[in-house]
């Protein structure tokens, strides 16, 4: 469908404040609304941080004339559930817009399409799919979680230009420039939890925290089989952010009942091979937590577990203009004795970071 250029460049505009919200707003989408009247927008908003008002509420409150008869644009269809708010599309029909474009319908089963219905039964004219790609691209994390109940699952990691994420002995500091570490931070910021393994707590004894730029620090997961990740970790006593440790059964039941006495959430889930834990069984049970996103920060073995196992959604490869020979590989044994069996990749973006290029894109199904 051709849109009008009009259509466009207000929806352009919704686009650019439902930005304001990353990292703030989820589990909720990122969105953005603007009122147009005669030709002139009368009213702005954005949904700011999860429980406070959506962006149609945001913009009809911010609205300088009366909004009889105005066209509200809006980046996702407005809600038609009782979450922290009540609905909003009763709003937008309660204060009587003529005209309401959408860019896209809402995934979530409570909305997907009800809202646009209702607003037509109430004579409101509806028009969706207005920069449609650019909305859902926006809120990646918050379509996959809707449609498929887990958090849409990014690895990063730093490596040199052949392939090491550490010397042949463990060191790895540091690999990238300090401005690709405040990437790594940024992407921390804008994840509902990171996940690392008990190699890279020993090893490194990361804080998982956000320092380096502004933004919330998100749930942090430690992947323990055994739960021999130290008591005195920092994940552990800095208390800056919360804590979840997935372990099996082969954990010590009294390091167990001490770290939970210690306010620290231990999750018991079935080991797979090897006594691993079943990465799948505990992507499920943060989708059921509401995590959207989550920032996988693990070493060679995470990093390896999760694209054997087909979990990994997108990734963010941060290269280093280092060769350092025998070393700790990135990916380790994925069994494919084929390049017709490698596992294949979308770039969407490459770009630099100081001296080092960064990699983004997506694992092809």
């Amino acid at each position: 469908m051709v849109f009008s250029q009009e259509d466009e460049l207000y929806m352009k505009r919704a686009l650019k404040l439902a930005a304001r919200g990353i990292g703030r707003t989820s589990p909720n989408p990122m969105v953005g609304a603007v009122l147009v009247k005669d030709g002139r927008i009368i009213g702005e908003g954005y949904h700011h941080y999860f429980g406070g008002d959506h962006a149609e509420i945001d913009a009809l409150k911010h609205a300088v004339e009366e909004v009889t008869g105005t066209t509200m644009y809006v980046t996702l269809e407005p809600c038609h559930h009782y979450g922290k708010t009540p609905p909003c599309v009763d709003a937008v029909i309660a204060h009587r817009l003529a005209k309401v474009v959408v860019g896209m319908v809402d995934p979530d089963p409570r909305t997907a399409g009800k809202s646009v219905a209702k607003m037509r039964a109430h004579g409101i004219d509806v028009v969706t799919g207005v920069q449609e790609e650019a909305c859902r691209k926006l809120n990646l994390a918050y379509v996959h979680h809707r449609t498929t109940g887990l958090p849409l699952v990014t690895l990063k990691f730093a490596q040199s230009l052949d392939g090491r994420i550490a010397t042949v002995t463990g060191n790895s500091a540091w690999i990238s420039s300090p401005l690709s570490r405040k990437l790594a931070h940024r992407l921390r910021a804008r994840n509902d939890a990171v996940l690392t393994g008990a190699g890279t707590i020993l090893a490194d004894n990361p804080a998982l925290t956000v320092r380096h730029v502004r933004g919330r620090n998100p749930l942090r997961v430690i992947v323990d089989a055994t739960l021999k990740t130290p008591f005195d970790a920092t994940v552990f006593i800095d208390r800056q952010a919360p804590t979840l440790v997935a372990t099996t059964s082969y954990a010590d039941l009294e390091k167990v009942k001490s770290l939970r006495e210690h306010g620290i959430e231990v999750l018991e889930l079935t080991a797979v091979e090897n006594g691993m834990v079943d990465l799948e069984a505990l992507l499920k049970v943060l989708g059921e937590r509401d995590v959207t996103s989550l920032l996988v920060e693990g070493g060679s073995k995470i990093i390896t577990s999760f694209i054997k196992q087909n979990l990994a959604d997108r990734f963010t490869a941060i290269v280093a203009p280092l060769i350092i020979g025998k070393g700790i590989e990135t990916v380790g044994d994925l069994g494919i004795k084929e390049i017709s069996r490698a596992v294949t990749l979308e770039f969407d973006k490459v770009s630099r970071s100081g001296p080092d290029i960064v990699i983004e894109g997506k694992f092809s199904r």
